[in-house]
């Protein structure tokens, strides 16, 4: 990739997270192609946690209205215990949705997003159209439900803030388990020879020295042979004060031509701004959801 079309891609993803150092928030996006009422829809799932709050918000998108989402809010720490699993309803082109959960034995492990023992499910006509979490059985066994069309997860966005290190975890290909990413740094606002590492499940890929002179990069990686490519900007972590921006990483599966990068970047940055719908047909999704797999957008803030 061209050491420009790296940097336009995080300058155009990093300018609307610039505001969430003043409540330190942590948000993870997801965004997954869904089969509702006949249609392939965008679905978007915007966990945040702050100080005060600690929520999920759900965002469907429509077919009549390329510029409008229906969205449904679940609050992970609700007023009253009986709250933590419970159900809501919300209409998505005059079908109905219903969102049913469980949070009461919901583990987390420094993310907005639980790692186990939930679900989140989405179910229209009796179909689990969308199901996210572990807890499947039980789901099952309390809504009387079927499982819908497989949906594919193609996109996640997380905030991270920490000190030294910063974890998520990404789906890169659809049938394989979640691999954990980490990026552990040296560097801070003067630091003498700074150091940085990119794991993927424990095994150091990445070692970058000398961090002051490649704090822009790229650089691919095998996981499972399925290569990895790995691009980072880390200006802010040596350049400017704690907290005033962040360290920028992005993992994306496969080495795309230089015209399929194009295409990607202008379509994610549809997504970014909420103002393109990205409905599409059953045939063209099959057809693309064969060698669909996720992209991850890490967001690292370094704090004090």
């Amino acid at each position: 990739m061209h050491p420009n079309a790296t940097s336009s891609m995080f300058f155009s993803f990093g300018e609307e997270a610039t505001s969430s150092t003043k409540t330190a928030q942590c948000t993870v996006s997801c965004m997954y192609q869904v089969h509702i009422g006949g249609f392939w829809r965008t679905v978007t799932t915007l966990w945040t946690k702050n100080m005060m709050h600690h929520s999920l918000n759900i965002l469907v998108d429509s077919v009549e209205s390329s510029d409008h989402r229906h969205s449904c809010k679940v609050d992970l720490k609700p007023w009253h215990f009986w709250g933590k699993k419970s159900y809501k309803t919300f209409e998505v082109d005059n079908l109905q949705i219903d969102v049913y959960w469980d949070f009461r034995s919901a583990r987390f492990s420094g993310s907005p997003e639980p790692s186990s023992d939930f679900y989140v499910a989405l179910i229209c006509d009796e179909e689990v159209v969308l199901f996210i979490g572990d807890l499947q059985r039980k789901l099952y066994k309390r809504t009387k439900t079927r499982p819908g069309e497989d949906t594919i997860l193609y996109f996640k966005k997380e905030h991270v803030f920490g000190k030294k290190t910063f974890t998520t975890k990404a789906k890169f290909e659809k049938e394989r388990r979640d691999y954990e990413i980490m990026v552990e740094s040296s560097a801070s606002l003067g630091s003498k020879n700074p150091e940085m590492w990119i794991s993927i499940d424990g095994v150091v890929l990445i070692h970058i020295r000398n961090l002051q002179w490649k704090f822009r990069g790229n650089e691919t990686v095998l996981v499972n042979k399925l290569p990895i490519e790995v691009l980072w900007d880390v200006h802010a972590w040596l350049f400017l004060n704690p907290g005033s921006n962040h360290g920028s990483f992005i993992f994306r599966p496969g080495q795309p031509n230089s015209s399929e990068s194009d295409k990607e970047d202008d379509s994610q940055d549809g997504t970014e701004d909420g103002e393109n719908s990205t409905n599409v047909s059953k045939d063209d999704y099959y057809s693309s959801s064969k060698t669909s797999q996720c992209c991850v957008f890490l967001y690292a803030w370094k704090i004090e």
